[in-house]
């Protein structure tokens, strides 16, 4: 019961200290204004989730309508305007995609050491250490942060660390035992899976519209309209609520490793591989960052709970870096805004 009631209140304190902070910093406050209320979405759910007596069974709906009807729509909407030759920019793809790589690498060799070998569970560790809430966190974020520029990179990065991981954790989990197929069924199952996804099939027919320069009749434009801006709210406060009803057991003795990884390593990881790769410019680099800093994905659990191995730790870490970057996003943000942080680290 106590054990319980500290999950409850923990984001609730987190707030309120923040919220503090803002009052006593006011050079911070413009920083909190805009990170609080996602996070704060966030933590309403948790904290719904915690308290009322509703089973997960009637997120199903919820998930459902955020993942095929309302984040698509904002996915098509944004890609559908922006001009096509800012889509296939192939060193900001290499850069943030191979620093992801090189995340969920690290994470996994981590992961042996602490998994004694087992590639299974360490894979998972791995996905945590890589994957970012892209989905959920991700759009809206960049775009309050970072303004319409950020739409062409938040997609590129959604699209390409899919592909990407989804790729690497079912070969990883064939080559530890946890593969029931063969190898061309697997590597069937997973091009299906990338190409039916409803974020990547809004993203081709959004690239599509804009290669044809076509819009959607008015009516059509502003149901996908209403659509993109419930995207967001939904998401936060659906995948506060699903955290609170996953089963959180002991903080394993990985897990601040692997936080550290996701939410440190990671984006000055992408920090440092775009500053060698060229002049993206102030808000595509700054949108990489900011993905790359977002605490692990939810997917990480649903993919665990698919596998059968790590499900109750997957959890815990979700729920730990989910609270730690409540601060480290809110920093990053700060130190963007404040002029602190050059967006380029490599000046030529």
């Amino acid at each position: 019961m106590f054990r319980a009631l500290r999950l409850t209140l923990a984001p609730i304190a987190a707030f309120a200290v923040l919220i503090g902070l803002g009052r006593a910093f006011p050079a911070i406050a413009g920083v909190l204004d805009l990170s609080l209320p996602f996070f704060g979405l966030i933590g309403l759910g948790y904290v719904c989730g915690r308290v009322m007596d509703i089973p997960e069974s009637g997120l199903g709906w919820m998930n459902f309508f955020i993942l095929y009807v309302a984040l698509p729509a904002l996915f098509f909407n944004l890609v559908s305007v922006t001009p096509l030759d800012q889509l296939s920019n192939w060193r900001f793809i290499l850069g943030t995609t191979l620093s992801t790589g090189i995340a969920f690498a690290l994470a996994l060799g981590l992961g042996l050491r602490f998994a004694r070998g087992d590639l299974r569970s360490a894979t998972m560790q791995g996905f945590a250490g890589a994957y970012s809430n892209i989905g959920y966190m991700g759009p809206g974020l960049t775009l309050a942060a970072l303004g319409p520029l950020s739409t062409a990179p938040t997609a590129l990065i959604f699209a390409f660390d899919n592909i990407l991981l989804f790729t690497l954790v079912p070969i990883c989990m064939a080559l530890g035992g946890g593969g029931k197929t063969g190898a061309g069924a697997m590597l069937g199952g997973i091009a299906r899976r990338i190409v039916t996804h409803p974020f990547n099939m809004a993203i081709v027919a959004g690239v599509i519209a804009a290669a044809l320069h076509w819009q959607p009749p008015v009516a059509i434009g502003k149901t996908l309209s209403m659509l993109q801006n419930a995207a967001a709210p939904a998401a936060l406060f659906v995948m506060g609520a699903t955290i609170a009803l996953r089963p959180v057991g002991r903080v394993a003795p990985e897990t601040p490793a692997i936080v550290v990884i996701k939410l440190v390593f990671h984006p000055l990881l992408v920090w440092v591989a775009l500053s060698l790769l060229g002049d993206f410019g102030r808000e595509w680099t700054f949108t990489a960052v900011l993905m790359a800093a977002l605490p692990p994905a939810l997917n990480v659990f649903i993919v665990a709970n698919q596998y059968g191995v790590y499900v109750e730790r997957a959890s815990s870490i979700i729920l730990v870096g989910t609270l730690v970057s409540v601060a480290t996003v809110t920093a990053l943000l700060y130190a963007m805004s404040s002029g602190a942080m050059p967006y380029r680290l490599f000046q030529p």
